[in-house]
């Protein structure tokens, strides 16, 4: 598909000012430059040209707002003062597997003040000796380049323009992974804790029924020894009384 009947496709019964976000990828280019994308789209944050054969990017339209532009796997091999003329306030640009070679062709960037992340992944330049010290003293206010900062720390999933948060959330996340890791040790605890007091719970339970069971036994015999006592002494005043009427009979 052409990239101008794609953009058409793309605006979804909305005007270009309506839109902040626009992505082409795999369209195609019919002269290797931009089509069909005009000033008119002024309020675009976000432009996706992905692999849509582009050699040049002289016809790209004034975007003051755009800060996110994806670029890779074109044929790009120069022109890119046009972006800091352009886009200003560009702060994530993506060249990778371009035909990008020289520094100088970098040093055309210069001008992109707030730009702090660039990829140039799989582009020749890459194989130039000392080439990542080369490109951070040529840009100086990138802060990430092909991924990682000067030191080889990885940048945040999140994107470059949003670096800062992207560490708070990370640091946020650290305490939070422990506070759950005390959390399943207090559960485990907890959990032996119910299991030894059940237990005793439940020692306690028997222990009173055998002395509930002693007790009642020592009830049925104390009751048995005063029936036996009260049968006894019946007996005796029986035995007694059969005793005095044969004295009687006697006399």
């Amino acid at each position: 598909m052409e990239m101008k009947k794609r953009i058409s496709l793309e605006l979804r019964n909305r005007t270009p000012a309506e839109v902040a976000e626009l992505v082409v990828d795999n369209c195609r280019s019919s002269d290797g430059e931009i089509e069909g994308l005009t000033d008119e789209f002024k309020e675009l944050e976000f432009l996706s040209m992905v692999n849509v054969g582009l050699t040049s990017l002289a016809m790209l339209p004034s975007l003051p707002k755009l800060r996110k532009l994806e670029l890779s796997d074109n044929n790009i091999s120069g022109s890119l003062e046009t972006l800091s003329e352009k886009c200003p306030n560009l702060t994530y640009l993506n060249l990778s597997g371009n035909k990008i070679k020289e520094l100088s062709t970098v040093e055309a960037l210069q001008n992109l003040k707030n730009l702090k992340s660039l990829d140039l992944f799989n582009c020749e330049i890459t194989t130039l000796e000392e080439y990542r010290e080369s490109i951070f003293e040529l840009l100086p206010q990138i802060t990430y380049l092909d991924g990682f900062d000067a030191e080889d720390n990885e940048a945040p999933d999140s994107e470059a323009d949003d670096d800062d948060d992207g560490e708070d959330g990370e640091e946020g996340a650290g305490p939070v992974g422990e506070y759950d890791d005390d959390e399943e040790d207090d559960d485990e605890e907890g959990s032996e804790g119910g299991e030894v007091g059940l237990s005793y719970l439940m020692k306690d339970e028997i222990q009173d029924e055998e002395d509930d069971d002693d007790y009642v036994e020592e009830e049925e015999e104390e009751e048995g020894e005063e029936v036996a006592g009260v049968q006894g002494e019946k007996r005796k005043r029986d035995a007694e009384d059969e005793g005095e009427d044969d004295d009687e009979d006697d006399d």
